[in-house]
């Protein structure tokens, strides 16, 4: 069930996460998302992850630039959950508490993706971590599927296009048989949470996924009802 916080003057907020592997169109979607509802009248703030912090800045340099030393894979986790609570704390938390509803680019799906499932950690280190370190799931969240020979084509050419985006092309060098664990990740985890997961097709024009998406932000925020 949806886990909304509610505010006195009867306002509530929702924590949405957007999910899904390199070049599904997470960012775009996001970034259409949060036009959508504020053009609704809902108050709601886009971040990212890693990133979403100052903090996460940095470690997001760390984690996705190009080339530089190996990271072994714990360490790697490590990071990112750094990063995942100084983004909690100071953005996610005080935003819901102010009635504001919430709409990240990645969350700790994509650690359980990305680390678990493709790197090799045990699911169980990565949730005792969260758990000490006091990191919730989200109310709702959209998984953008797609086949990961097309969203690794899509990523590469938009990594080639823009030249600040190409510096944070570590995951996209990874072989096609590393984005199909995280895809295969990704879908396990829509089956093991079917009442936040909602999972939507990436293919087609933006325009085309985003219409995907509407229905299911005008279900949660507007008609009130329940995943």
């Amino acid at each position: 069930m949806l886990i909304w916080v509610s505010l006195p003057n009867g306002d509530f907020s929702m924590f949405i996460t957007f999910e899904g592997i390199e070049g599904s169109g997470k960012s775009l979607q996001v970034s259409q998302a949060e036009a959508y509802l504020k053009e609704k009248g809902i108050p709601c703030l886009m971040t990212r992850e890693p990133g979403g912090t100052e903090f996460g800045k940095s470690l997001r340099r760390i984690l996705l630039e190009t080339g530089g030393p190996p990271r072994e894979p714990l360490c790697e986790l490590l990071l990112y959950l750094a990063d995942r609570r100084q983004h909690l704390t100071q953005v996610i938390e005080p935003a819901l508490k102010r009635g504001i509803t919430v709409l990240c680019d990645r969350y700790h799906d994509a650690t359980r993706a990305y680390q678990g499932a493709a790197r090799g950690v045990p699911r169980q280190t990565i949730d005792s971590l969260a758990m000490l370190l006091g990191i919730r799931d989200p109310d709702a969240t959209i998984l953008l599927d797609l086949e990961p020979e097309v969203g690794l084509e899509r990523a590469r050419m938009r990594n080639h296009l823009a030249s600040s985006v190409s510096e944070e092309g570590r995951f996209e060098a990874e072989d096609l048989a590393f984005h199909t664990s995280v895809r295969i990740g990704y879908l396990d985890l829509a089956k093991q949470f079917p009442e936040r997961f909602r999972v939507v097709s990436a293919g087609g024009t933006p325009d085309e996924v985003f219409s995907r998406i509407a229905p299911l932000l005008h279900q949660w925020l507007f008609d009130g009802n329940c995943l």
